[in-house]
């Protein structure tokens, strides 16, 4: 399969653009950079400043600052681009997908300035970027769209009052929005005015319109979109559908081409024609150009039956399944239409060949409801086999590179071709399994799961699946095996570190006296809290270390080799093959002055997790923490789950409380966060709207009333804690 280059490319004299800038960031940008260096165009990226060291900005041929971290003052501030065009000679701006990419008064101010903007015109940006008008428009051209009530400048009260027409469930989304943020599912009328201010909040803050919208929510919807392709000569065509309907919370998740509905169906191929055939109509109904992707819900009881949700004015998140079934560089034709060129690709030249799968990997942990995640990437190998040019991985990642709150968590994608689709699915759980990220929690291991669960392996896939599927998943949880690899680990770098002292005892760091040596005990934080003691006795190095997790036999252990930041840890007899790496509290070097490890990384097959190297001041807080869980005690402090901005305050200093009634929401890594009261009591709020937060940062304080039995559970923490002192 060959899916490197555009068939039939026009081979005009007319030149294409000289230099281009990218407007965007991560993976995206990185991608489109890729495209450019093939057509020999010159690339320019731009960053904020939390972005200085970012992939995208090392790969363009210049990169430009555009301002600080937040989005509003770099990446969305139109006036700092077209500066950046006019600094570097940008004769055109390709501005990805999210940002800008939708903006009609972007694509206008840059027209104004002389610059092309990769991206259809203004008039369709202006009628397709407004859900409300673009369903308004595309049904006067046949196209069927989902009922529901769709007016500009509704009141909260004017919506309540249509939703009784439009019947429960019922779906709230934003004008504006994409990318299903902002979107929100009712049940009942009486849940509908709550829900209706946390729509418009988060719909104003993401995409400065708060104005909304309601659909009939469809029952075991199907979300199918079309792939368009259209120049500025009259020409339009769709490059068959994708398959988008494994979502969390409106975000798709996994995303295949071609439809496995449709495949299974006798007349799916006439299905295809007609779905194709009315996202071309969508697209002429605006005199489209470039690329763009049409929107349907299909009922899975009725696949003959497809409604228009929306079109999307710019590339998808998911287009390289497109371009894996199709040999099609989009990117590519997206320059060389905005440069003038005829698309020389018919419809009858697209042919979809074999099955493409695409993984959505993000920062964040999926057993926590999905907690965005920070941190640095400790060690990083996205592609550890070559897979016969199968599998492909658009990614942002650098080993070094810092992931923040500031932008969206998602940080890679990886895509897999097989000639059917369970090749192609078992090919991206192979890919899956081999991808390495340490340093920050990614979703990988859930999307393991979710890729071999039954339904979706058959093919039974609709958009509320994976809300269904999660109770059922077990996720993987460090054990013996794992801290004592972890252990194992750390003692060997010690070794290499004593060793590394000299010959002399007086120089040995590594508790040296005459007889057997002293066993090593190694205190490790779990991720959920506890504290895992591994004892290692004996020589890593010389092959006679014997180790014990929590007084648990003992098991002989040994570390071999394996590729960069790999080792084959061996217990009992048992070898498991990991990633590892460790951080110390300084700049890591071997030696007797090297700095003692705080953390130690490890994974495979997917999975990975961070333990904490415990101090005795760690470990006793463990302890105590420990303590209060057993005797019920609930922390009184209510705590920022990560870095991001209070965006919202419910209640006011001095308030009474019930356990679970909603303090304040915190927005971070575009995703709003409801932090909670943990107990009954009087609240102290100690932060406002608007603040920026840290993680762990104290945001309130629950204050309650002391019973007698609150007295004896401090007795009996205070005794655990002076017992536990002294055994130390």
């Amino acid at each position: 399969m060959t899916v490197t280059s555009t068939p039939t490319i026009s081979t005009t004299a007319k030149p294409l653009f000289g230099t281009v800038l990218v407007a965007n960031r991560g993976e995206i940008a990185c991608r489109v950079i890729r495209t450019l260096r093939a057509l020999g165009i010159r690339s320019v990226a731009v960053y904020s400043d939390a972005d200085a060291g970012a992939r995208h900005v090392r790969e363009a041929d210049v990169a430009v600052r555009i301002g600080p971290a937040a989005a509003t003052e770099s990446y969305l501030k139109i006036e700092a681009i077209i500066q950046a065009c006019r600094e570097t000679g940008a004769e055109a701006v390709h501005p990805g997908y999210g940002f800008l990419s939708e903006n009609a008064d972007f694509a206008r101010a840059l027209e104004q300035a002389g610059i092309t903007f990769i991206g259809p015109g203004v008039e369709s940006l202006n009628v397709m970027g407004d859900k409300i008008r673009s369903k308004n428009h595309v049904t006067g051209y046949g196209v069927p769209v989902v009922p529901g009530i769709a007016e500009p400048g509704m009141s909260d009260a004017q919506l309540i009052e249509a939703a009784a027409g439009v019947g429960y469930p019922l779906l709230i989304k934003p004008s504006a929005g994409g990318g299903g943020k902002g979107m929100h599912v009712v049940e009942r009328p009486e849940d509908l005015a709550e829900t209706l201010a946390t729509a418009r909040r988060v719909a104003a803050s993401a995409f400065g319109d708060d104005t909304l919208f309601l659909e009939r929510l469809v029952t075991t919807p199907r979300h199918i979109e079309v792939q368009v392709l259209a120049d500025n000569h009259g020409n339009v065509i769709h490059l068959g559908e994708r398959e988008c309907s494994l979502q969390r919370r409106h975000q798709k998740v996994i995303e295949e081409a071609p439809s496995p509905l449709l495949e299974g169906l006798p007349d799916g191929a006439a299905i295809r024609a007609r779905l194709g055939e009315a996202a071309c109509n969508a697209a002429r109904s605006v005199n489209y150009s470039g690329a763009g992707t049409v929107e349907f819900l299909v009922s899975d009881n009725a696949p003959d039956e497809f409604f228009f949700m929306e079109m999307n004015t710019r590339l998808q998140v998911e287009h390289p399944v497109t371009e894996m079934v199709t040999g099609v560089d989009l990117v590519e034709w997206q320059v060389r239409i905005a440069a003038g060129e005829e698309l020389t690709v018919s419809q009858d030249d697209i042919v979809l060949t074999g099955h493409s799968v695409e993984a959505r990997v993000y920062a964040e942990v999926p057993e926590k409801n999905f907690l965005p995640s920070t941190g640095r990437v400790i060690v990083l190998d996205e592609e550890p086999g070559a897979a016969g040019g199968r599998v492909r991985v658009d990614s942002a990642l650098l080993e070094g590179l810092e992931i923040s709150a500031n932008y969206d968590p998602m940080i890679s994608k990886v895509i897999a071709w097989g000639e059917d689709r369970t090749a192609a699915l078992n090919t991206l759980d192979e890919a899956l399994a081999g991808y390495t990220a340490l340093g920050i929690d990614t979703n990988v291991e859930y999307l393991r799961l979710l890729v071999n669960d039954a339904d979706v392996r058959a093919g039974r896939l609709d958009t509320g699946l994976i809300e269904r599927k999660m109770p059922e998943f077990t996720f993987r949880h460090a054990g013996d095996f794992e801290v004592a690899a972890a252990a194992v680990f750390a003692a060997a770098m010690r070794e290499t570190d004593a060793h590394d002292a000299g010959e002399g005892p007086w120089q040995r760091r590594d508790g040296w006296r005459l007889g057997a040596a002293a066993p090593r005990r190694i205190s490790l934080g779990t991720p959920d809290g506890g504290i895992a003691t591994v004892e290692v006795s004996g020589s890593v190095g010389q092959g006679t270390a014997t180790v014990s997790v929590d007084g648990g036999p003992r098991r002989t252990a040994s570390l071999g080799s394996g590729r960069r930041n790999q080792a084959e840890v061996t217990l009992g007899g048992e070898t498991r093959l990991f990633s590892l790496a460790q951080v110390t509290a300084g700049p890591y070097g071997p030696g007797p002055d090297s700095p003692a490890p705080t953390k130690i990384f490890l994974g495979n097959d997917g999975w990975s997790c961070r333990l904490e190297v415990l101090t005795r001041e760690a470990r006793l807080a463990r302890v105590l923490a420990a303590v209060e869980r057993e005797e019920g005690a609930a922390d009184p402090a209510v705590r920022s789950p990560m870095p991001g901005t209070v965006v919202s305050v419910s209640v006011s200093n001095g308030d009474t409380v019930t356990a679970g009634q909603v303090l304040l929401a915190v927005e971070a890594m575009k995703m709003e966060h409801q932090l909670v009261a943990p107990l009954d009591g009087t609240v102290h709020i100690s932060a406002g709207t608007g603040d920026l937060v840290k993680a762990d940062q104290v945001l309130a304080t629950i204050h309650p009333a002391h019973s007698p039995e609150d007295s004896k559970a401090e007795d009996t923490v205070e005794e655990s804690v002076i017992a536990m002192g002294a055994a130390e």
